[in-house]
């Protein structure tokens, strides 16, 4: 990973950390998914609300953990407004495929995400990265209500 990808890694990270997007309760929220990883203690919830036409139309989380699950759950949260719900579950395909080694980051697809790539560089902080990730596929895609990453 070239060094520019790490310092982007870094502040995107903690920028993210110290002031979250989208932090709060969706009272009106259609799906609601309750998320932890065992491991490090991270523990989140994530609140999904959509369109009339079925596109995310707003995504909040709360709660807490450590830096890299909060900014990347900040991260998903605003990459995802307006995505149908296919476009936002290939989306958690390719940034899982690049937390996990499989893709190399494309700045251009990814944008901020591709920061995320960073993680790698931790394989121990990858499920503290795709705490929210999996907690948004879960509400895509399943009736489940909690999600861990063990």
């Amino acid at each position: 990973m070239s060094d520019s990808l790490l310092d982007l890694y870094r502040e995107v990270i903690l920028d993210h950390n110290r002031d979250p997007r989208n932090f709060g309760e969706l009272d009106d929220a259609d799906r609601v998914v309750e998320g932890v990883n065992p491991l490090c203690g991270d523990r989140m919830t994530l609140y999904v609300k959509k369109d009339k036409d079925g596109k995310i139309e707003d995504v909040c989380f709360t709660g807490s953990g450590c830096a890299i699950s909060v900014a990347s759950a900040s991260l998903m949260t605003e990459r995802i407004k307006g995505l149908t719900n296919d476009e936002a579950l290939e989306l958690f395909e390719l940034v899982h495929d690049v937390l996990t080694g499989e893709q190399e980051p494309d700045p251009v697809r990814l944008d901020k995400l591709a920061a995320l790539a960073g993680v790698r560089q931790y394989p121990s902080r990858i499920k503290c990265a795709s705490l929210g990730w999996h907690a948004l596929k879960t509400a895509l895609t399943t009736t489940d209500a909690k999600i861990s990453t063990e």
